[in-house]
């Protein structure tokens, strides 16, 4: 079955950077649009970043300009490259496919931003 493992997350101060990682397995990961989420402590799950199969990106408002995703399907890994990061960013942060029924989700990697 498809497993999801995201990672990287931790406490950084405003205005810092962190680099999350999404191993996938249990899937042939290139053919899916990705996605990376995020919830904070009393709201919904929002999708903040996609990639597609064929690596066009969008960004939710909140984020453009200073996050990226990426992908390496050889190594069936997405990326999310956070920069000018602000306290607002705090959540718990997960990956899933970007469209459509989403997998189980994993455990997801914390990112706190605080001075």
């Amino acid at each position: 079955q498809v497993q999801l493992v995201e990672s990287g997350g931790g406490l950084v101060q405003p205005g810092g950077s962190l680099r999350l990682s999404c191993a996938a397995s249990g899937i042939i990961f290139s053919i899916y649009h990705m996605g990376w989420y995020r919830q904070a402590p009393g709201k919904q799950r929002e999708l903040v970043a996609v990639i597609t199969s064929g690596l066009t990106t969008n960004y939710a408002d909140s984020v453009k300009g200073r996050f990226t995703i990426s992908r390496d399907n050889a190594k069936n890994t997405l990326y999310l490259q956070m920069n000018s990061l602000k306290p607002e960013d705090t959540a718990l942060y997960y990956c899933n496919r970007g469209v459509g029924d989403r997998w189980r989700w994993g455990q997801g990697t914390q990112v706190t931003v605080s001075s």
